[in-house]
């Protein structure tokens, strides 16, 4: 069963190609929604893939932040970590090179190779502090043919007249018109689904009963004590500009299945760094042997999501791509896991 995992490449811009790199992506951002491109679709290990440019905007009025802009490159593959680098930039290499030439450290054009370009953008990997997959151990190309499967059967059903058919006949009907074609014969063999792993539940929730009294403690710590020092910003969903809201739903709701990304600045202090990596450790132990039947915490729209600690722990990036529309989702998030959130 194939293994699905994440990428995420931290790479500072040149203060003087930004405005070059941002008309860049756009040009990208605009054949992708237009059809025309057509690099992208040579990765077959890629289910989604993203560039984002970080810059002071994206922190609004935190002052403690990286002068200069960085570009995010982030992905969600199947296999190994550097089978996928030597794709992406084995089918992207017009678009790695016109890309990253915009960043510090890239190579001079007489010294780029397949090999350099690797090891650039190997050594801007930060580390996933937690990963969620919607569908576990599901390829591109399982969905891939799942899709043409799927096409194919409801093609054959409204093409033909099925009046006077029972139920268990046109089932019948539809299984013999699939086995006809060669092309789906990897549909007869039967697929290993992944299940709730019992074994790792139950060593964690012993783990948890052992450490049950301190967290106890923490608990009462951090509710009774650190909260109420805690000082709130002021701004409220009411004091966000429509216009801001408009905008962010007008670059989110492209397709059926969007992206949605964040970055927040971390409250300073030990105790909110040790409480994240604890939340961490539970949702990428949950996320593993738990969540692996498409829901995240009942959410089921999720495919995948992702959380990074970086900038010495003092931000959070949170990824994920999902079906519908930006407000959906966010309803969604608030409605089904805002004690999570919280």
């Amino acid at each position: 069963m194939i293994k699905q995992r994440p990428l995420i490449l931290l790479t500072p811009v040149k203060p003087d190609r930004l405005n070059a790199l941002i008309e860049l992506l756009s040009t990208i951002k605009t054949a992708m929604q237009a059809g025309t491109e057509s690099e992208f679709k040579k990765l077959n290990t890629v289910h989604y893939a993203r560039w984002v440019i970080l810059d002071r905007e994206s922190f609004r009025d935190e002052p403690a932040i990286p002068v200069s802009a960085r570009l995010i490159f982030s992905s969600n593959y199947d296999g190994n970590e550097d089978d996928h680098i030597e794709d992406v930039v084995t089918a992207l290499e017009k678009y790695i090179d016109q890309v990253y030439e915009c960043c510090e450290g890239f190579p001079e054009p007489g010294m780029r190779s397949k090999e350099s370009r690797k090891n650039y953008l190997k050594q801007w990997r930060i580390q996933t502090s937690a990963f969620y997959v919607g569908a576990p151990g599901r390829s591109l190309q399982q969905i891939e043919q799942e899709n043409k499967l799927r096409n194919h059967i409801w093609n054959y059903v409204t093409k033909n007249n099925w009046d006077g058919k029972s139920a268990r006949e046109i089932h019948q009907a539809i299984r013999n018109e699939v086995d006809s074609k060669p092309g789906f014969a990897w549909s007869k063999q039967k697929i290993k689904v992944p299940g709730i792993q019992w074994l790792p539940l139950i060593g964690y929730g012993l783990l948890i009963i052992a450490v049950l009294p301190f967290m106890i403690l923490w608990i009462l710590y951090i509710f009774l004590f650190h909260e109420l020092r805690d000082k709130y910003k002021p701004t409220t969903p009411s004091q966000i500009p429509d216009s801001l809201v408009s905008k962010l739903e007008k670059d989110e709701d492209l397709f059926p299945q969007n992206q949605f990304t964040q970055v927040v600045v971390m409250k300073p202090g030990i105790v909110r760094q040790l409480n994240f990596r604890i939340w961490m450790l539970r949702t990428k132990v949950l996320a593993s042997y738990m969540f692996v039947k498409g829901k995240l915490l009942n959410i089921p729209t999720i495919h995948f999501a992702r959380w990074v600690l970086f900038d010495n722990k003092k931000h959070v990036l949170f990824f994920s791509n999902f079906d519908g529309s930006w407000q959906q989702y966010l309803g969604d998030f608030i409605d089904q896991s805002g004690w999570g959130l919280s």
